[in-house]
């Protein structure tokens, strides 16, 4: 920058002055630098596997050890053409039918009352988070120690005189499905109680009092007046739930049912599991996950659509 100063007699003298030093351009170049260990860690362990899912779904792999061979479309038709299949694709679809709305409203209530501070709402929040804090295979074993034939379920109706109705609920064709339903329902509702109540909890206070000014019940504040409030965050945990129901249902069907009776109880993820680790078709396996990852996909953009802001 310069500057005329009048020096002495009159004259002025231009003199330049030091301009503002630029930025570094050393500082961009770090940022750079350091994104590059996540990058590489993000094409690893996220992209990769995703590509390698496409390319086994193309291959004929019977087993980790053996030859491998290009089958092109025909995992796809032996999938299609594969009655197991078409039952896992039902219990998938009953399954999420069924307990992400159960799981979603029983949870959004929930957390409606706790966010409301009711007397003894501090050890409500830890009574709901417990299930949680449970590991998988110890929840499973509680629901076979009452739902298995001599479990506490049958005990308490023949108990009260409804023995008649005991019956062998994680074995039936009828019921097993019912019963890994009622697990998830019972694994999630807790916890996603918690990030409702503790979302509901930000809401500014004023919402509130203006909804009692007007009349409005709980009932109706709860639907009209807080949930268009917090409805984007109905939309994300509605896609965690939807994506922990669809993915993670494989180690409750494991761990109690292993499927069965016959395909009555699998659901995808269990048939990705089955197929690769127990029949040792790998092509097979990952075709059905290339139709898992679809799903979830069309799952998520759908859910989204559904709960976006209005506003």
């Amino acid at each position: 920058m310069t500057l005329l100063s009048s020096a002495p007699g009159g004259a002025s003298v231009a003199r330049k002055t030091p301009s503002a030093p630029a930025a570094p351009p050393r500082r961009k170049q770090g940022g750079v630098i350091l994104a590059v260990p996540a990058l590489v860690w993000y094409l690893v362990f996220m992209v990769g596997p995703l590509v390698a899912i496409f390319v086994i779904a193309a291959l004929h792999w019977p087993g980790m050890l053996q030859p491998v061979s290009f089958a092109g479309l025909q995992n796809v038709r032996t999938v299609l053409d594969d009655p197991v299949f078409m039952d896992a694709v039902t219990n998938t679809a009953v399954q999420l039918v069924v307990a992400l709305p159960l799981m979603i409203v029983g949870a959004y209530m929930l957390g409606y009352y706790v966010a409301q501070q009711p007397p003894g709402h501090r050890v409500l929040r830890y009574l709901l988070f417990i299930p949680g804090l449970i590991s998988t295979p110890a929840k499973a074993m509680v629901f076979y120690a009452v739902l298995s034939p001599d479990g506490l379920f049958n005990g308490a109706l023949d108990k009260v005189g409804m023995g008649s109705l005991a019956d062998a609920w994680l074995a039936s064709p009828s019921t097993a499905l019912a019963c890994l339903i009622v697990l998830d329902v019972w694994s999630g509702i807790g916890f996603t109680a918690v990030l409702f109540a503790a979302r509901l909890g930000s809401v500014p206070d004023e919402i509130g009092e203006a909804a009692q000014l007007d009349g409005a019940g709980h009932w109706r504040a709860m639907w009209r007046i807080h949930f268009p409030v917090i409805r984007d965050f109905v939309g994300v945990v509605t896609m965690l739930q939807f994506l922990w129901t669809l993915f993670g249902s494989a180690q409750n069907v494991l761990l109690l049912t292993q499927g069965g009776p016959g395909s009555s109880s699998t659901t995808l993820s269990f048939l990705v599991y089955q197929k690769a680790f127990i029949a040792a078709d790998l092509g097979y396996s990952q075709t059905v996950g290339v139709f898992l990852f679809l799903v979830g996909l069309a799952g998520l953009l759908t859910i989204r659509r559904v709960f976006r802001q209005n506003y």
